[in-house]
C-alpha cells in the first residue's frame, strides 16, 4: 500500500503542478522538469556541513564538477568519504538535484561526501557516465588526502542509475585487484539499475502511477545506450557480469512499490550466491526515489539512519571507524 503522505503528493503533482511523465519531453525539458521538482522537495538540513564546489579533468579533457561536503567539526585529520553518484537515468540529475541527499548522509554518518556531477545522455552516451565516475574515483585517489580525505575509507554510494554506476565501479575494483586506485569498503546501492536487457513482473505492477514510470526507464535506455547490444554489458546491467564474487560488503535499497524492485532483489541475492556481505532492505510503501521525498515522508529518516548505520559497521570492521 501507497504510504499516505506520498500518495497525497503523487496526488498533489499530477492534478495540480501538470508534471508530465520524463519520456514525453525532450531531455532539456525534462532536466528542467526533474530540477523544478528538486526544488520543490527540498527540506531544510540540520548539519552543519562545509561544503565546497571543486572540480576534475577526465580522460578527454573535459572538466567535471564534483561537490564536497565535510562535517564542520572535522579537526584536519583524513576523512572517510562516501563517494556518490547520483540518479536520473543517465539522463537528468545533477549535483544540486540531490543536494540534499549528500547533506544527509555527511551528517548522519560523520564522512565527507563527494558527489559526482557525471555527463549526461544523449550528448555524452554510454560508456560516458561509468567513465567519468570511473575517473573521479581516480581523482580521489591522488588527489583526495591533500583535501583531507583518506582514499582508504571510501564507500561507493549511489542511487537509481547513480547506483548502477557504483555497483559497477565495485566489480571494476574487484576484477582489477591490487591495482584498483580505490578498493572500496563498502556500497550503498538505493534502488539500482542491475539489469536492462528485460523485464520482470515489478515493471509490469509498479510501470505506471508510482512516481517512476517504466515507459520512463525505456527512454532513460535509449538515450544513454548507442545500441541494444550496451544494455547487456555489465556495466550497463551489473545483473549480467560473469563474476560477482570478491566486491565490497553492500546494503541494497530498494522501494516496495517500484519498477526496479524485483531485479534489485535478484542482484542481492545474486551478490549473497557469490559469497559478498549483503543487507537488502525493503521500504514498503515507498517508490523509487525516496531519499528525495524526506521533506513529505518522516519515514524516510529511519532509511538514512539504516544506510549511515551500514556505513558506520563497514569502518569499523575494517578497524578504520569515522572519527
Amino acid at each position: 500500500m501507497l504510504n499516505n503522505a506520498l500518495e497525497a503528493f503523487l496526488d498533489l503533482a499530477g492534478l495540480n503542478l501538470d508534471i508530465k511523465p520524463l519520456h514525453t519531453l525532450s531531455p532539456a525539458q525534462a532536466r528542467a522538469t526533474f530540477e523544478s521538482s528538486s526544488q520543490r522537495l527540498r527540506w531544510p538540513v540540520p548539519w552543519d556541513l562545509r561544503v565546497e564546489d571543486l572540480s576534475a579533468v577526465v580522460r578527454d579533457g573535459s572538466s567535471l564538477a564534483l561537490r564536497l561536503y565535510r562535517p564542520s567539526v572535522d579537526a584536519g585529520a583524513n576523512l572517510p568519504v562516501v563517494l556518490y553518484f547520483h540518479g536520473g537515468g543517465y539522463v537528468v540529475g545533477s549535483l544540486d538535484s540531490h543536494d540534499g541527499v549528500c547533506r544527509e548522509l555527511a551528517g548522519r554518518t560523520r564522512c565527507a561526501v563527494l558527489s559526482v556531477g557525471y555527463r549526461l545522455a544523449p550528448e555524452h552516451r554510454f560508456p560516458t557516465a561509468h567513465e567519468d565516475c570511473a575517473d573521479a574515483v581516480q581523482w580521489l585517489a591522488t588527489q583526495g588526502r591533500r583535501l583531507g580525505l583518506d582514499p582508504a575509507r571510501v564507500v561507493f554510494a549511489g542511487d537509481s542509475a547513480g547506483a548502477t554506476l557504483a555497483t559497477a565501479l565495485a566489480i571494476e575494483a574487484a576484477r582489477q585487484g591490487p591495482q584498483a586506485a580505490i578498493t572500496p569498503v563498502g556500497q550503498l546501492l538505493c534502488y539500482p539499475i542491475t539489469d536492462a536487457s528485460c523485464k520482470r513482473s515489478s515493471h509490469t505492477v509498479f510501470g505506471e502511477g508510482y512516481l517512476l514510470e517504466d515507459e520512463t526507464l525505456d527512454w532513460f535506455y535509449a538515450q544513454y545506450a548507442q545500441s541494444d547490444e550496451d544494455r547487456r554489458d555489465w556495466r550497463f546491467s551489473p545483473l549480467l557480469a560473469d563474476e560477482l564474487a570478491g566486491l565490497a560488503p553492500a546494503i541494497i535499497l530498494l522501494a516496495g512499490l517500484d519498477p526496479l524492485l524485483d531485479e534489485g532483489k535478484v542482484y542481492a541475492a545474486r551478490l549473497e550466491q557469490a559469497g559478498v556481505d549483503v543487507e537488502c532492505i525493503v521500504a514498503e510503501g515507498l517508490t523509487h526515489d525516496l531519499l528525495r521525498t524526506l521533506s513529505i515522508v518522516p519515514e524516510v529518516t529511519e532509511v538514512y539512519d539504516q544506510l549511515a548505520d551500514g556505513v558506520r559497521r563497514w569502518l569499523q570492521a575494517e578497524g578504520i571507524g569515522s572519527r
